[in-house]
């Protein structure tokens, strides 16, 4: 039986690209590129045919022994303002097509064009990251077939047809101003002349209060993908991150995307048709009206206001969310029925 033969063409060891500069450095033995992230590095692939003995002999030469555990996320020191562990972890991965089950790149979807998604699409495919805690990584991908890094998280949101990395986001999105920001959009830092220095990207959910000085951030970032009211634009660095829309977004609502987890069966039917209910899209990151106002004035009503530092309303936040969490939790409501989104049941408990 003949055994496929591949070589590796690695390119030249004195490159100064960043990305050389970075694996030279922390793997000091190892060749230019030839760490699996490196975005710089494109290998020709070279098949040849050699017998199995032949094969035998390369793989002994090489050695048999486990493959090296890859460096860990670099991450950038600690800085005054910023708190412990805000820090984007870098490098990232480059552009990579999606991968299947088994870990390897997967056939590109039909067509591979830009796909239409809605914004409550967008939250809602970043929030499953969210709740599975889906754990940092430049080289490791998701069962979904998305790499575990940043830009990953953001490819996976918009649904991409590929792995992006924060030097190609910019392709597939238009860029906007801080006042046309709305949930799905993305804030955006692409360090070009270092990539490895601090280059990061975060999924915009909506202003949490009504200066516009924090926003609630879907990020992947070690250890792993998180959701939290982030100072506008980040932590560090915030005059470089920029704003930008992806240019499949509609304006329409999900399907079935973003559709309220039930309460428990001990609801009932009440559950549908709650007279001053005014709808679960009220209550989205970044709605702005009375109602949210409303909601809110009767959680500290009811004794759950004790997130609110300002407010309540008229702007929805994570203040709000988890006033209506703690409300939920209180009814004995656990998992997706405690999501901190009011539905109808949650409205008419809280009113009556």
């Amino acid at each position: 039986m003949e055994t496929p033969v591949f070589e590796e063409i690695d390119p030249a060891g004195d490159c100064e690209c960043p990305g050389c500069r970075h694996w030279r450095r922390v793997l000091p033995h190892a060749p230019a590129g030839r760490a699996p992230a490196h975005p710089a590095a494109y290998r020709t692939l070279v098949v040849a045919t050699a017998t199995a003995a032949a094969s035998a002999t390369a793989v002994s030469a090489l050695g048999a022994g486990p493959a090296a555990a890859l460096p860990a996320a670099a991450h950038a020191p600690h800085r005054p303002g910023a708190p412990a562990g805000d820090e984007p972890g870098t490098p990232q991965g480059p552009r990579a097509p999606l991968h299947g089950a088994t870990g390897r790149p997967a056939a590109p979807p039909a067509g591979a064009e830009l796909a239409g998604i809605t914004r409550t699409e967008i939250v809602d495919r970043a929030r499953t990251w969210v709740a599975a805690k889906v754990p940092y990584s430049m080289t490791a991908y998701w069962s979904d077939g998305y790499r575990q890094d940043c830009s990953g998280f953001v490819s996976m949101a918009w649904k991409l047809p590929a792995n992006e990395w924060t030097g190609s986001l910019a392709t597939v999105a238009d860029r906007i101003t801080k006042d046309e920001l709305q949930p799905g959009d993305i804030l955006l830092f692409h360090n070009a002349a270092d990539p490895e220095n601090g280059s990061h990207v975060v999924i915009f959910g909506g202003w949490t209060d009504g200066t516009r000085t924090a926003y609630t951030a879907y990020e992947q970032t070690p250890p792993h993908t998180r959701t939290r009211e982030t100072p506008y634009a980040y932590w560090t660095n915030s005059g470089k991150y920029l704003p930008y829309r992806y240019k499949g977004v509609t304006q329409g609502q999900a399907g079935k995307a973003g559709t309220a987890t039930a309460p428990p069966a001990a609801a009932g039917p009440a559950s549908h048709g709650v007279a001053g209910y005014p709808g679960r899209g009220m209550f989205r990151p970044g709605a702005d009206n009375a109602y949210v106002t409303r909601l809110g004035r009767q959680l500290v009503k009811k004794g759950f206001g004790a997130s609110y530092t300002r407010g309540p309303g008229p702007r929805w936040g994570e203040a709000d969310r988890r006033g209506v969490q703690a409300f939920q939790r209180a009814q004995g409501w656990r998992g997706g029925a405690a999501d901190g989104h009011p539905g109808p049941e949650t409205w008419r408990r809280l009113f009556s």
